[in-house]
């Protein structure tokens, strides 16, 4: 028997130390060889750790939160002698680079790695395979991942199974409480922000604390507007695609630019330098079960209506999903957030460091209004909005904003170059 030392693997792209987020394995754990020991986060991705060996897990030497340097000792497994000769080859041999990989992918430590084995019925049930975003949605359901049966033919368990489980739950639940049986709620739950939650908490402290935002609402008039997609999404819906406030909104912003590229800019405080962008790489704020991501529509001036509502969805699914890679999370050079029916009457949301400027709509709500003297119903929704007052001053924002207010509230502009 011998005891292999695992250090945390060179990732690539010059990341010196990452934050390991959970572990797959516990003490005592029979591991295979390229079985999965833990998920650790760069600055975007989460990546997988397979083991170089076969054995059983003697020690974990780093805690779930804990940022790990690479080369770092972070768990101890006793192998058989049989192990050993590959085992010392498996080690000394080099991960690959994680450039051209996406959020949540394994490194193999081995040439030409083999295909991951399948989990003997014991270790299923001890520990269940599932991605961080499915156990931390598990968690908030109440489900134990043993109880839950993966239909993946890797063995793993996904969000389908999670909303399988859920569904027999509700079905089988017909027994209600009454008055008499609710008792005082006394318990507390100690939640650590580790992972992609960690990753949005500094980013948005970040920004506040950086950039001097001001907010700036304004109400439109989208009666013609919604009455335009009513049309557009009778006649070319089923061949070209339902269209969706955004796509509209996002022609107006990339109209708007043309006359205010002051928002469309990314600002370097600690050098001291504005970078204006003639091309509009467009994030687009998407809550996920880990938390919130911002992928990247790449030059959203070249695409029409149908092309920015196929890349809108593209990358939500891709968010959603774990697989947007690393490029369609970076390189925003102005940001929309949307929280759909939910949006509200107005908020103030928070710009996405280091651009200056960030665009949100608000629910659409039918309300009477006075036109040409006569009360009529019209479809009204607010347009939020925050800059970075260091860079765009507020005459400027209100230029924007009303620039955008005039595309949507006559839609038959956006089609005029």
């Amino acid at each position: 028997m011998t005891i292999q030392n695992i250090k945390m693997p060179d990732i690539g792209e010059g990341i010196a130390e990452v934050e390991l987020v959970t572990w797959r394995v516990a003490v005592g754990d029979v591991v295979a060889e390229d079985q999965i020991l833990a998920d650790v986060m760069t600055d975007k991705a989460t990546v997988e750790i397979p083991s170089h060996v076969a054995g059983t897990v003697v020690s974990l030497d780093a805690a779930p939160g804990q940022v790990v340097a690479v080369g770092t000792p972070i768990i101890h497994i006793k192998t058989a002698a049989a192990h050993e000769d590959s085992a010392q080859a498996a080690i000394n041999t080099e991960v690959p680079a994680a450039s051209d990989v996406g959020p949540n992918v394994a490194f193999p430590a081995a040439a030409e790695p083999a295909p991951p084995p399948t989990p003997s019925s014991r270790e299923s049930d001890a520990h269940p395979l599932a991605a961080p975003a499915v156990r931390q949605r598990a968690k908030a359901l109440g489900i134990d991942l043993a109880s839950v049966t993966p239909t993946a033919s890797d063995g793993r368990i996904t969000h389908a199974d999670l909303d399988r489980c859920a569904s027999s739950s509700k079905l089988g639940s017909s027994s209600r409480l009454s008055s008499k049986d609710y008792q005082p709620l006394e318990s507390t739950e100690t939640i650590p922000v580790i992972g992609l939650r960690r990753k949005i908490a500094q980013k948005m402290q970040e920004a506040k604390r950086r950039i001097p935002h001001f907010t700036y609402v304004e109400e439109v008039d989208v009666t013609e507007l919604e009455a335009l997609r009513a049309q557009l999404n009778t006649e070319h819906g089923k061949t070209r695609g339902r269209l969706t406030l955004l796509p509209f909104l996002i022609r107006a912003l990339v109209l708007a630019v043309r006359t205010h590229p002051e928002v469309n800019a990314r600002y370097d405080d600690d050098a001291a330098v504005i970078t204006r962008y003639a091309a509009v790489h467009l994030g687009l704020a998407t809550q996920t079960d880990g938390g919130l991501m911002v992928p990247v529509i790449r030059h959203a001036e070249a695409l029409d209506l149908w092309g920015c509502a196929a890349e809108v969805k593209r990358l939500a699914d891709a968010a959603r999903s774990g697989k947007a890679a690393r490029e369609e999370l970076s390189g925003s050079t102005i940001t929309i957030t949307s929280l759909g029916p939910l949006a509200g009457i107005a908020h103030t949301p928070v710009i996405n460091h280091p651009e200056v400027a960030i665009v949100g709509p608000n629910r659409i709500v039918e309300r009477p209004m006075i036109k040409d003297g006569r009360v009529v119903a019209r479809k009204m929704m607010n347009i939020s909005s925050s800059f970075d007052h260091r860079v765009v001053d507020g005459m400027n924002a209100a230029e924007f904003i009303q620039r955008v207010r005039g595309y949507l509230e006559c839609p038959a502009t956006l089609f005029v170059d």
